[in-house]
């Protein structure tokens, strides 16, 4: 035993030397150590007990063998100590460099006196997802209505404009009707789309221009010439026709200036009206953008009646108008426009898509976020 107190002697030396420098080590040795005496005090009650029951066929363990064991504990401990390179799990006292069994703990948030958990101050649980709506939802309502609504008044735009293009279709089959001689203006309403004959010689001094105008791509004009009827002496509007820019001028289109009598088959029209985008005339200068029938009657002295010459649609005469800078007058056909039945699928379409999406966000379920944990203010 004296030799194991040597040893002890000799290793707790040896680690209050180098303990500064590698703490680790040296508490893994000492480990080593007191496990191997005690290893050695079990080994050397073995040994006394043989030695009062001798057997001869087992040779006696000698002191040798023991520290043979206590070497290779430490080897073991050294080697483990060099992998692991690691905190020692037990806290070393800073004074007398006892090395402790009770292991380290670290600090927990509830060690603070004045922690509050979630069970002494609970918290308020408020809902984030959900069916809550606002004011966009009713925004999103409105759109099918209105467009619904729009639809329908497109479906009684389509009847209407049917049914006045099949009035019209059925004046354009009659015969021609000759003009009479004196027209009441708020009558022509009836008999739009009429056709009709007059006799009598242009007057082409008080020729006037509407423009610009395009047909198939060129810029040109349309021809107004006072038609004064023979006999009664009145006198009516007649649209002659399309006729190129380059013939502006009447001296470069001689044969467009008709003389002598003449017999002018065309329709009785309501000439349209002007919009918002066409400037006003300027009769000053003689500039007309739209047909103002009651301003050129009185700038010509004829009655308010407005006639569209018409002509056989045919190619090769409208070629050789053209080049001649004789009027090309229209065809006699009815060219009202009528897309309301674009109208009425575009917007019950739009009814339709804006009524599922209403009906979507409606029956949306909540999100994956639907309620949150509002922090309390006592929290820290």
């Amino acid at each position: 035993m004296k030799e194991n107190a040597k040893l002890i002697r000799f290793a707790f030396r040896l680690r209050s030397r180098r303990s500064r420098s590698r703490p680790f080590f040296w508490s893994c040795l000492m480990d080593g150590c007191a496990w191997t005496l005690n290893l050695i005090a079990h080994i050397e009650h073995q040994v006394s007990a043989a030695i009062q029951q001798p057997q001869p066929k087992k040779p006696p363990i000698t002191m040798s063998a023991g520290y043979s064991t206590v070497s290779q504990a430490l080897r073991v401990a050294s080697r483990a100590a060099w992998r692991r390179p690691q905190r020692s799990l037990f806290q070393r006292c800073p004074e007398c460099r006892h090395i402790s069994r009770t292991a380290i703990q670290r600090k927990q948030a509830a060690d603070d006196p004045n922690f509050l958990s979630i069970l002494d101050n609970p918290p308020n649980i408020v809902r984030t997802g959900g069916k809550k709506h606002g004011p966009g939802l009713i925004v999103l309502a409105l759109i099918p209505i209105i467009a619904f609504g729009l639809g329908t008044w497109q479906v009684q735009r389509l009847g209407w404009k049917s049914e006045l293009m099949a009035r019209f279709e059925d004046r354009l089959v009659r015969d021609p009707l000759p003009l009479p001689p004196h027209i009441d203006p708020s009558a022509i309403k009836d008999f739009d789309y009429r056709r009709v004959f007059a006799t009598g010689h242009f007057r082409h001094d008080q020729e006037m221009l509407i423009g610009p105008r395009l047909m198939e791509g060129k810029d040109g004009y349309l021809v107004i010439t006072p038609l004064e009827r023979e006999g009664d002496g009145t006198t009516v509007l007649v649209n002659r026709g399309w006729i190129a820019k380059k013939f502006k001028d009447p001296k470069t289109r001689a044969d467009g200036l008709p003389l002598g009598e003449i017999t002018v088959e065309g329709l009785l029209r309501e000439p349209w009206k002007k919009n918002m985008f066409t400037p006003d005339n300027n009769p000053e200068k003689m500039e007309f953008y739209f047909p103002d029938v009651v301003q050129m009657a009185e700038i010509t002295g004829s009655q308010a009646v407005w006639v569209e010459e018409t002509m056989a649609p045919n190619l090769m005469t409208s070629w050789d108008r053209e080049a001649r800078g004789i009027p090309i007058g229209r065809a006699p056909e009815v060219n009202l426009r009528n897309n309301h039945a674009q109208y009425i699928f575009t917007w019950y379409a739009l009814a339709a898509a804006t009524s599922i999406m209403l009906w979507m966000v409606i029956k949306k379920p909540p999100t994956d976020v639907a309620r949150k944990v509002r922090q309390n203010k006592d929290w820290s």
